[in-house]
């Protein structure tokens, strides 16, 4: 079974930085997309940026400008690169790694804990 390695949260400041990196524990087949959500208490989860294996990404537009999704399709690890954060970024993160060809799959990370204070 493989598991998505997440790292990287943590507590930090508004208007501070932190990257978020997701790795899987084997390897396997190419992703189509890998991609972050996250999830603030009583609220749903939530696309926050994505990236195709041909390179193309997509943001919330609550992120855009200030987050950047960047994939290694080799590896299969995908990082988020969070700057200028707000408390309303607060939440847990969660990285996807989708396949939908041959062999498709659908993993998650256990998720990880970003918390930005005030």
């Amino acid at each position: 079974q493989v598991q998505l390695v997440e790292s990287g949260g943590g507590l930090v400041q508004a208007g501070g930085s932190l990257r978020l990196s997701c790795t899987p524990s084997r390897g396997m087949m190419i992703a189509n997309s890998m991609g972050w959500y996250r999830q603030a208490p009583g609220k749903e989860r939530e696309l926050v940026a994505v990236i195709a294996s041909g390179g193309s990404t997509n943001y919330a537009d609550s992120v855009k400008g200030r987050f950047t999704i960047s994939g290694d399709n080799a590896k299969n690890s995908v990082n988020l690169q969070m700057n200028s954060l707000k408390p309303e970024d607060t939440a847990v993160y969660y990285c996807n790694l989708k396949r939908t060809s041959f062999g498709p799959y659908d993993y998650w990370g256990q998720g990880t804990m970003v918390t930005v204070s005030s």
